[in-house]
């Protein structure tokens, strides 16, 4: 019987999974899903390896099926539907490893309430992270369960990339700059291999451009620096986040709008960004799709800000030797790829529209100083990495 690697990224009103053949070389998937809308009109959805539908269910509005109900319907799933594969090991997406982990680590009770006591650290995160990681230590505390973080690969950064000008009183709190969206970066430098040498062993600058956006700087494969500091709303502005703001406003804010500090973390998390620029949707296609001032007006600011913060990377890294777009914006959009490179000709970049438009992955002309790419990013398979070599160290 065949080992199976099931990989879960639960948030607040959803968890996604990924079941993965741990045999072969590269982890194989196997089958994917999703359960949306938690605790009010659930959604189970899966897929096979192809795209093919091979599971929908749906809940009423007043059931009460929360994290419990769909990590316990998720394991039902793969039981009735792989039963060829034996279940070894569970791997988390985790989004704050604080200091402490550098590396995905075996959960164990020590663990898991290390990691709660970083909840203050990314508290709209955190705790639904955790969720199916008690709810499976408690239905099966045999099974194997490895957590991996948004944040690891980012504490290979020089001390000072790391550090706010604030007193060490403050910053033995655990107050720095962490980064985010890490397992999508180590996966993008873990590839780079197969596009470019010269990418992977020289200065690439890498958008991760989606819902939640950020810039990562990568020498020779590993972080330099990151767009994204203490919390996971810093850097670009994103699908509803507000991104870099002067601490300034938050105080005028909180002094002469009164708001407290979880009327200000709703502001600047669910209603700022592309959602409170245009006033219409969070979503790139929509923006580009309208014809108002205000949606266009959001896009050009989104193109603005990267640019900016292209710069501000090129500067950590002394130059550029690649430019790699990923995730669901980075991907999909060729115009928002195009204006992007147009922004960074002055880094050397070079557009050849007729390969962006195709989808690449190279998107610059053969003689261009600093290439381009566009490189799709799988996290859940970076997880599945990590969750086999835990699993094979802690058995050596």
């Amino acid at each position: 019987m065949a080992d199976l690697i099931l990989v879960l990224n639960a948030g607040s009103s959803s968890i996604k999974f990924r079941a993965f053949d741990a045999a072969p070389a590269e982890p194989a998937l196997l089958l994917q899903g999703q359960v949306e809308g938690l605790y009010n009109a659930a959604h189970f959805s899966a897929r096979d390896a192809g795209g093919a539908t091979i599971g929908e269910q749906r809940w009423a509005a007043d059931a009460a099926f929360g994290h419990q109900e769909a990590t316990e319907y998720i394991g039902d799933f793969l039981r009735s539907h792989r039963e060829q594969h034996r279940l070894a090991a569970v791997g988390h997406r985790v989004v704050h490893g604080g200091v402490r982990f550098t590396q995905a680590v075996v959960i164990t009770p020590e663990v898991i309430d290390a990691l709660d006591k970083l909840t203050p650290l990314a508290p709209l995160h955190q705790p639904h992270n955790l969720a199916p990681i008690r709810i499976l230590s408690r239905l099966r505390p045999e099974l194997p369960q490895v957590a991996c973080f948004d944040t690891a690969f980012h504490r290979a950064q020089p001390e000072v990339a790391q550090a706010y000008a604030l007193p060490e009183s403050i910053t033995r709190l655990g107050v720095r700059r962490y980064g985010f969206h890490g397992l999508s970066y180590e996966y993008i430098a873990s590839v780079l291999p197969a596009y470019s040498a010269q990418a992977t062993t020289g200065a690439t600058l890498v958008a991760h451009l989606g819902n939640g956006s950020s810039v990562c700087a990568l020498a020779d494969g590993k972080s330099v620096a990151s767009t994204m500091g203490f919390t996971a709303v810093d850097g670009l502005p994103m699908g509803s986040r507000c991104g870099n703001l002067d601490p300034g406003v938050i105080l005028f804010l909180m002094d002469h709008l009164h708001m407290d500090t979880r009327a200000v973390e709703n502001l600047i998390y669910k209603q700022s960004g592309l959602l409170g620029v245009s006033g219409i949707s969070s979503d790139m296609r929509t923006l580009l799709d309208s014809d108002d001032a205000r949606a266009r007006f959001a896009v050009d600011l989104f193109i603005y800000r990267i640019g900016r913060e292209l710069g501000s990377l090129a500067a950590a890294t002394g130059g550029v030797d690649a430019l790699v777009f990923t995730a669901g914006i980075g991907e999909h959009s060729a115009l928002i790829r195009e204006r992007i490179c147009r922004t960074a000709q002055w880094l050397g970049v070079e557009l050849d529209p007729a390969a962006n438009a195709g989808g690449g992955p190279r998107l610059s002309t053969a003689t261009s100083k600093v290439s381009a790419w566009v490189i799709p990013t799988d996290e859940e398979k970076m997880i599945a990495r990590h969750t086999r070599a835990a699993l094979t160290e802690a058995a050596s």
